[in-house]
Formats: C-alpha cells, structure tokens, sequence
C-alpha cells in the first residue's frame, strides 16, 4: 500500500508510520512543518498517479493545542479547517479515494471552541466529499494518547513528568474531581489498524478510540510523583476557558472489530519515566 501522512512527525503519526513500514507499506508522500512542509500548501505538491499511486491519505496534521487556539482562532482555521480542506482537495484531484481523518474526541463534549469547531468541520468535510466525490473516510477521535516518544506538543503525560523529574510543580486546571481517559500510542495504533483491516465494514463512520482507562487527574499526579520519586507539589488552577472536566470514551463500537487496549496508566507512566530517565533525558536536563 502506498500512503500520504499529514503530521507524520507527531506522536501518533510517527508510531503510526512505523507501524506501517513495519508492514511493508510506502510512505511516498509526508507533510509535517517539523520536516519542512505544510499542509496548508498541499497543492503546491505533485504526485504521479501512475509512478505514484496512493491507496490512502492519513491526515494527522492540526495544531492540537486548545488553550491557545482560544487566544488565537486562526490556529484552529487555518491549521486545521483549512488542512482538511486542503488535505480532500488533494485527494479529489489526484484520485485517491480512501482518507483517514484524526478528529478529536473534544468533539463529544457540550464545551465548544475554535479547537473543536475546526474538528467537526473536519468530520462534516469528510461526509460531504464521500457524498460529492466517493472519496470513503474514516473519521477517527483520539482521547489523550501518550507513549514512550518525547511528545513536541508537550501533552498532559508527557509535561507532568518531565515537571516532575525537574521537581517543578504539577498544574491541574480544575478540581479533585476532574477526569481523562488516557490512551496509550501503542494500544491507539492497535485501534487503527484494526479499522484498517476492515476497511469495507468499517468505513464511513467515526470510531472513538482510548484506553477504556478513564482517572481522576489528582490520582494520576500523585501516580506520577510516587513513580518519580519527586518533591514536586500539585498545584490547582481555575478550570481552562470552555476545557471539559470530565472525558469518558465509550469504544464499544470499535470492540467489534477486535480491539481491547492492553496498556494500563499505571504501567505506561512507568515505561515513559524510564524513558526519560534513559534516551529522553536530554529534555529534562
């Protein structure tokens, strides 16, 4: 199978990647700003459909960070309303007729932001151009991965331990009751690859894919502290502008096609402390 990533430098899109190499598939084609490229000027691209083939485009790309999509909207439009824009674009013109969109599943919450908008123009887009063009999708909601790779994105996981192994404090924007549901990357990949092997039952819908793993963040701090060994304190802050406190994944939906995550937050945690301990300790130095 020959591919196009958008995002390929990111966590899941690198794991992902390698998954499919692994597998004896191409990449032919990667866009990421971290390797030098955009998806917003995907059609200054060309591919050659016959030297060139693509089965699939997998569009990971979007700026992920909402806190600061609400201090500027246009990182959530151009970035990612626009990228998806572009990213179908692409694949209307060149004839490649399967598409993977990264959605959110932010996307399932009453809170609405320029962050979730963008997503949900993302999923509708890819509706209309099933409808308008045949171009089948699948629309995919991630809930709070993490793994042993340094996250450039700097998510929840990732900051609190490399807070924690500086002894820098552990800031939980809300109260003792707010909650995720944690997904590691490698079980995350599990889950798309099992869509991926049932492409013609699975398309054209939206899965939502977690750790079925769902925690208190003031016990996942402490998880953290008592892992690290640290003297770091947590910290409370008032809850982040329209930010849900409370993220519970249902993936029944997925579990039909196979998938049950392997890696619980406990044991993930502890590889990715050992990972910053290790080859990763040039970011917390």
């Amino acid at each position: 199978m020959n591919y196009i990533m958008s995002g390929s430098k990111g966590l899941i899109g690198e794991c992902l990647k390698a998954r499919l190499d692994n597998l004896g598939n191409k990449c032919i084609l990667e866009i990421d700003q971290r390797c030098g490229s955009d998806i917003r000027y995907l059609n200054s691209y060309q591919i050659t459909p016959t030297t060139q083939k693509t089965d699939i485009f997998f569009h990971l790309g979007a700026y992920c960070k909402i806190n600061e999509t609400i201090k500027d909207p246009t990182l959530a439009h151009f970035n990612n309303a626009e990228g998806t824009f572009q990213a179908l674009e692409f694949c209307r013109k060149n004839g490649i007729k399967k598409f993977v969109y990264m959605s959110s599943s932010r996307t399932l919450s009453p809170e609405e932001n320029p962050y979730t908008a963008s997503k949900k123009y993302g999923e509708f887009l890819c509706e209309a151009y099933k409808q308008c063009y045949n171009i089948d999708y699948l629309i995919i909601r991630p809930s709070t991965v993490y793994g042993c790779h340094h996250d450039l994105t700097t998510r929840l996981i990732t900051k609190w331990i490399i807070n924690a192994l500086k002894n820098e404090p552990l800031i939980l924007y809300g109260d003792i009751f707010k909650t995720l549901d944690f997904t590691y990357v490698e079980d995350f990949i599990d889950g798309i690859m099992c869509l991926l092997n049932n492409w013609n039952e699975a398309k054209n819908t939206w899965y939502d894919i977690c750790g079925n793993d769902c925690r208190l963040l003031s016990e996942v701090a402490v998880e953290i502290l008592n892992e690290t060994k640290s003297k770091s304190k947590v910290l409370f802050a008032e809850p982040e502008i329209a930010q849900p406190q409370n993220v519970k994944i249902d993936i029944s939906k997925l579990r039909k096609f196979g998938y049950e995550p392997k890696v619980k937050l406990e044991e993930g945690i502890k590889r990715l402390v050992n990972f910053y301990l290790t080859e990763g300790r040039k970011w917390i130095n």
